[in-house]
C-alpha cells in the first residue's frame, strides 16, 4: 500500500488538521529527507496553502485544531504546535499551545523550521491598490521613473508583461522595458 493511501486509511479521508473531507493530500513535514508514515499528514488544501504560506492565515479556520492537536501521531502534534505558534496572537491560540504537550524530541523537530518565531502575517508582492501580484502578471506603471545606471525613462503609462517577483523582497519586481531588465518598486505600478 502506498503512503497515500496509508495516510488517507489513517486520517478517516479526513484533514489530520481540520477534518476536512475534499481535496485532500500528503504533506511531508519539514525537515524530511524520506516521506515515511512518521513525517507525514494528510491535509486539505486550506490548510496547505496556509502552513506553506501561499495564503494568509484565517484563524478562524484553525480553531478546530483545539480537537485535532491531541492526535497520537507526532507529525499532527508538530503542524498543529506551529499553526498555534503563528496564531499566537489569538488567546485561543495561546491558550491551546499553552495545554498543548510534546515530548522533548517532538518539540525540537517543531522548532526547526523557525515558525513558531514568527507571527501569523505572510507577505505578498502587491501593487499600489493592494491587489497581489504573482509571477508573470501584467504591470502599469502609475509614475515616471528614471532607472538608475542607464539613461532609459519609463514613462507614465509603460505596461511591464511578465513580470518576476523578487523573492526576498516583496516590494520589488523585475520587468523588462525597452528590452532592458530592471527591478521597479511595487508601489509605482498597478496590476494591467
Amino acid at each position: 500500500m502506498n503512503l497515500e493511501n496509508l495516510l488517507a486509511e489513517r486520517s478517516g479521508n479526513q484533514c489530520e488538521l481540520c477534518t476536512s473531507s475534499s481535496d485532500l493530500s500528503k504533506y511531508e513535514v519539514p525537515p524530511t529527507s524520506n516521506a515515511n508514515l512518521d513525517n507525514s499528514i494528510w491535509v486539505c488544501e486550506v490548510c496547505k496553502s496556509q502552513i506553506e504560506k501561499r495564503e494568509q492565515l484565517n484563524p478562524s479556520h484553525w480553531r478546530v485544531l483545539s480537537d485535532t492537536m491531541w492526535s497520537e501521531h507526532a507529525p499532527v502534534q508538530v503542524v498543529a504546535w506551529r499553526m498555534l505558534s503563528r496564531l499566537r496572537n489569538e488567546a485561543w491560540a495561546a491558550d491551546n499551545l499553552e495545554i498543548l504537550y510534546l515530548d522533548d524530541e517532538n518539540l525540537e523537530w517543531a522548532k526547526k523550521t523557525g515558525d513558531h518565531e514568527q507571527d501569523g502575517t505572510v507577505d505578498f508582492h502587491q501593487d499600489s491598490n493592494g491587489a497581489r501580484l504573482h509571477e508573470g502578471d501584467t504591470v502599469v506603471l502609475i509614475k515616471t521613473l528614471d532607472v538608475k545606471g542607464s539613461s532609459l525613462n519609463a514613462k507614465l503609462g509603460t505596461v511591464v508583461k511578465n513580470i518576476r517577483l523578487v523573492p526576498d523582497n516583496t516590494e520589488q519586481i523585475e520587468g523588462k522595458i525597452e528590452g532592458q531588465t530592471i527591478v521597479i518598486l511595487t508601489k509605482y505600478l498597478r496590476k494591467g
